[in-house]
């Protein structure tokens, strides 16, 4: 058995079946060209980034890696997902990730501009409304990645996900290695999206602090803010995190008060490494990324861990 050819490299052109997360305000063009360069796909994180920036920062990937394959992740709920949906046409992206909604009404013009769609789900009826609109694969998203997540475990949903559905799955949520990978694939994906261990790349261009945290985390160091707003997340265990996760439990904060506590949180950590305001979005499997290392070194060395283990 391989893990180095599959449905996902035939889709996308890549190497490696790996794609590296589309992180709010983290995956900016230095990362995913170099993901993408490393011989699997990089993502741009598309947020609520002004159109301007984000056309730049397209330009800036295709600069770097040429003919090769990235990607542009969209939130549907952004305020600027229409100017989006039309930009990554515009610029002839060959893919995107979506989240936060259906893209089902983007779907025609971007099949039409011969882009392939492959959204982040998590759950089976999701994945299912997703390959009737169209999409060519699914990234089924457990509860253990860093951001916004769902309920349900990797370990869980993805096997329920690859039996509902004919289009390839990747994997995603507490993969850090090639055990994750073979894991994976047991399940029944055939690739894998990659958030936290891309943090501790040396061309993620995070800020310092954020990039020691996630270094240093133990496997008892994430905190699930949000739940009480419907919008859980998962970040590293800071001070200030885990006090607002304690008020949200004990009922001290209602759903307006958190917005504002938090709002801008994300950038905080990204940009200043703000300890007392920052949000620092990780996933669970943090405690297992303990160097910073090139994204190429990151990619190899994963892909050489699985196929050793496929073939003992």
């Amino acid at each position: 058995m391989t893990t180095t050819k599959t449905r996902i490299t035939d889709l996308l052109g890549i190497k490696y079946p790996i794609l590296q997360g589309g992180m709010a305000w983290v995956a900016e063009h230095t990362l995913a060209s170099a993901v993408t360069n490393a011989g699997g796909a990089g993502i741009i994180a598309g947020g609520s980034a002004p159109i301007d920036y984000l056309r730049e920062q397209i330009r800036l990937t295709k600069a770097a890696v040429g003919d090769k394959p990235f990607g542009v992740n969209i939130m549907l709920m952004s305020p600027n997902a229409d100017d989006l949906a039309k930009l990554v046409i515009e610029e002839g992206v060959p893919f995107v990730t979506t989240g936060a909604g259906n893209p089902g009404k983007y779907m025609a013009d971007w099949k039409a501009a011969n882009i392939k769609v492959i959204p982040v789900v998590p759950s089976v009826a999701l994945a299912k409304r997703m390959e009737r609109s169209g999409a060519d694969a699914v990234i089924a998203e457990g509860t253990e990645s860093g951001g916004h997540i769902g309920e349900n475990t990797t370990m869980c949903l993805v096997p329920q996900v690859v039996d509902a559905v004919e289009i390839p799955v990747i994997a995603a949520g507490g993969i850090a290695d090639g055990r994750g990978i073979c894991a994976s694939f047991m399940l029944g994906a055939e690739g894998v999206q990659v958030g936290t261990r891309f943090l501790a790349a040396e061309e993620c261009q995070i800020h310092p602090t954020y990039k020691e945290l996630v270094v240093k985390a133990k496997d008892t160091d994430s905190v699930v803010t949000g739940r009480t707003t419907g919008h859980p997340c998962r970040n590293v265990k800071t001070k200030f995190l885990k006090q607002l996760a304690k008020r949200e439990m004990e009922g001290g904060i209602d759903p307006d008060e958190f917005e504002k506590i938090t709002l801008g949180a994300l950038r905080k950590a990204v940009q200043d490494g703000n300890l007392d305001e920052g949000s620092f979005l990780c996933g669970a499997i943090a405690g297992m990324v303990n160097e910073v290392k090139p994204a190429k070194e990151i990619v190899e060395e994963m892909f050489a861990q699985a196929e050793a283990i496929f073939n003992s």
